[in-house]
């Protein structure tokens, strides 16, 4: 697994724009941008965890557009069980 996902996943889920502290912000950006695309499957599995309630300054669309870069995208085990917007959204681009 990249170093840059590794990381991502030890900060966590997005946080909601309304209480993003820019620290935080500035940490999911620069992980977000080192990461190589196009990304493995077991990455995007692991990534798809770290949707929050909303956009988070669009750092969500970015964090959708790296999933949807895995060669076997979509990984329908990888969405069981998961609730919320950007889930429904990775589901309906999949149905596509």
């Amino acid at each position: 697994m990249q170093q840059a996902i590794s990381t991502l996943l030890v900060l966590g889920p997005l946080p909601s724009s309304a209480t993003a502290a820019v620290p935080t912000m500035q940490a999911f950006e620069e992980q977000l941008s080192k990461v190589q695309t196009p990304i493995t499957d077991e990455e995007a599995c692991a990534l798809v965890k770290l949707f929050g309630p909303d956009d988070c300054f669009g750092l969500a669309w970015t964090l959708l557009h790296l999933i949807e870069t895995a060669p076997g995208w979509p990984v329908e085990s990888a969405l069981v069980g998961l609730e919320g917007e950007w889930i429904d959204r990775l589901r309906e681009r999949a149905a596509c």
